[in-house]
């Protein structure tokens, strides 16, 4: 009795590694995540490259989608996937 509940302790423990691990690996890289500042001033670069104007409040909505295509373009064609490929 002692050996099997040595046993499946055993196994709940290595369960338990193996699913950290995994949450760890898949978690490297996420979009919706905390960005730092660098990155945030680069993507904001990107933006004033392609276009992207904040002073100008007449044409903002159709401003901002236009330099955010070009951006999106821009990265697909360098091979980028979403914000992971920064």
């Amino acid at each position: 009795m002692k050996t099997l509940s040595n046993i499946s302790l055993g196994v709940l423990l290595a369960a338990c590694c193996v699913t950290s691990a995994f949450a760890q690996a898949q978690g490297t890289c996420n979009p919706n995540g905390p960005k730092s500042r660098a990155e945030v001033k680069a993507e904001l670069k990107q933006w004033l490259a392609a276009g992207y104007d904040p002073l100008d409040w007449l044409d903002y909505p159709d401003n901002a989608q236009r330099a955010g295509l070009i951006v999106a373009q821009q990265r697909a064609a360098a091979g980028h996937v979403g914000a992971c490929g920064q």
